[in-house]
């Protein structure tokens, strides 16, 4: 609800009906997941009603590193929400990179097509390149490609391969369907690699291409359909 009116992200939306920020029809909404439609509820957020966007927009940013994929953040980092602002735009991030990590990063007011983009369930592929610290070995790679156990459990199999080689050390890419907290760092670190670089490149059919660091595009009219079919929508 919140995250379709562009607001927020689903986590942000969260923490809003935590914090009694959400009213729903007169109500102070607490219970999470709780679902309205802005066509005939009356939905308040910080004292604001909530309107249906009357048109989608689909965004592709280049993140920077030492950013964190929030609107805001309490400890005073770089934040995504500092471009959207720039951008004078009611968008919020679809999914997440994680502080250090760089790359392609869809900004959207489409709620269903952000909460499909980070739920797992729809297999879409996101691909990453990584330097890690040594050149892997044939059972590293095995492992990594077949699934390695972490604290939350077995990852998915996943497409990996050695891009090239430099001083000892290695670019990987890898393509993954999951979107777990810090996956390829976790992955890297279960097989014994250091990651030293992290970009993602391209999730499902929207490539980063040339974008520069710090800047985003519109998506065209093509990758639109094509994210949407990729999502099932």
């Amino acid at each position: 609800m919140i995250a379709r009116a562009g607001i927020a992200s689903r986590r942000g939306a969260e923490e809003m009906i935590r914090n009694g920020e959400v009213i729903l029809n007169g109500k102070v909404v607490t219970e999470l997941g709780t679902r309205a439609d802005l066509a005939r509820d009356h939905v308040k957020v910080d004292g604001r009603r909530l309107s249906q966007p009357t048109r989608f927009e689909y965004w592709l940013l280049n993140k920077p590193g030492n950013m964190v994929t929030t609107m805001s953040d309490p400890e005073k980092r770089p934040h995504v929400g500092h471009i959207i602002k720039a951008m004078g735009r009611k968008i919020v991030p679809a999914g997440r990179l994680d502080f250090h990590t760089t790359g392609a990063l869809l900004l959207t007011n489409d709620g269903e097509l952000a909460a499909r983009i980070t739920h797992p369930r729809h297999n879409l592929e996101k691909i990453y390149q990584a330097k890690v610290n040594r050149v892997p070995g044939n059972r590293q790679i095995d492992r990594l490609r077949n699934g390695v156990r972490l604290d939350d459990g077995v990852t998915k199999p996943a497409y990996v391969r050695i891009v090239r080689t430099a001083d000892e050390k290695a670019w990987l890419e890898l393509r993954i369907v999951e979107g777990r907290n810090r996956q390829v760092r976790r992955m890297m670190e279960a097989v014994g690699l250091t990651v030293e670089k992290l970009r993602r490149t391209a999730i499902g059919p929207i490539k980063l291409g040339r974008l520069a660091t710090g800047t985003a595009r519109h998506l065209t009219r093509e990758e639109v359909a094509e994210l949407r079919d990729a999502l099932g929508l």
